[in-house]
């Protein structure tokens, strides 16, 4: 029984081997091209179960924009607390019970220079940091490159100004196309495929109605507004996959315009911009919303 065993063990290792060397001859044959995006595939920025907060974020931008946050929220916290452990002292202190003869008294000035007064401190140490985080939020010059984003009924079309050719249209993964590994209702069939660590400029526009660019982890958030170009940056500090929403109801399939950002390493994103314009460009893809054609060589590239 031990030297059947054995030569089973042998005979199943060997299959096995013949059966590696031949997929991978198989996918060498087909010429088969390494990911360059595939570094983005380990962080995975998405909306989960119970979320309470904003995401982490994945920029500077939003970092800022967090703090701020939790910086007005202790403040109005504080507000909140002390004006009602004041109701509760007063209803206490001033109930008929205690004071059947109810005091005539009318004015302090010492309180109302106090109640005039703090209030002006209080809204002061908040539109300083928030006139800051504004014209920080402005501040779109000298970007590494642009992207414009245009909103369409219903997805999105990215241009890369730097990238001549390079325009796409990136659609949701319809919920009976979903792979392992892809988000229901989040994921696309092209990714915005950015460099980390370098400041992206975003050129906003639409074609048809109003469309919301919301990138809730990278803080930026702008209208899409035909006729009308408006900027917005970010610089992405890891490498991973992000995700957005169009979050202005522009209509019946408002909820099918996710966006979904690979973010990698800016030699990779070197190397996909040449798979990319040797695959596709000037925005021919068709719709896997109306069309039941394969995802192309763009997609695989960009996964």
């Amino acid at each position: 029984m031990k030297r059947k065993d054995g030569l089973a063990m042998k005979l199943a290792m060997l299959a096995l081997a013949t059966a590696l060397v031949v997929h991978g001859h198989c996918a060498f044959a087909q010429g088969a091209a390494p990911d360059p995006t595939a570094a983005a595939n380990g962080y995975v920025d998405a909306p989960h179960n119970w979320q309470m907060w904003f995401p982490a974020a994945g920029s500077p931008m939003q970092a800022r924009i967090d703090w701020l946050m939790k910086y007005v929220l202790w403040i109005m916290a504080g507000v909140v607390g002390f004006v009602a452990i004041l109701l509760g002292y007063v209803l206490i202190r001033f109930r008929a019970g205690r004071h059947p003869k109810p005091s005539q008294t009318t004015h302090n000035t010492l309180i109302e220079i106090i109640w005039v007064v703090v209030p002006c401190i209080i809204l002061a140490i908040i539109i300083i940091p928030s006139i800051h985080l504004i014209y920080y939020e402005a501040n779109a010059s000298d970007p590494y490159m642009t992207v414009t984003v245009t909103g369409h009924q219903w997805y999105w079309e990215y241009k890369y100004n730097a990238v001549p050719g390079l325009d796409y249209s990136s659609y949701m993964i319809p919920d009976d196309q979903i792979k392992p590994g892809e988000i229901r209702r989040l994921s696309v069939d092209h990714p915005l495929v950015l460099p980390v660590g370098k400041k992206i400029r975003f050129v906003i526009t639409s074609a048809d109605v109003l469309h919301g660019f919301y990138l809730p982890s990278l803080g930026v958030q702008k209208y899409a507004i035909p006729g009308t170009d408006l900027t917005s940056w970010t610089t992405i500090e890891k490498p991973g996959t992000y995700f957005g929403q169009c979050n202005q109801i522009c209509g019946m399939d408002h909820d099918a315009m996710p966006i979904e950002i690979k973010a990698v390493p800016l030699k990779d994103y070197l190397a996909w911009t040449k798979i990319a314009l040797a695959n596709y460009t000037d925005n021919t893809v068709s719709s896997p919303l109306s069309s039941p054609m394969p995802r192309n060589q763009l997609a695989d590239a960009t996964r």
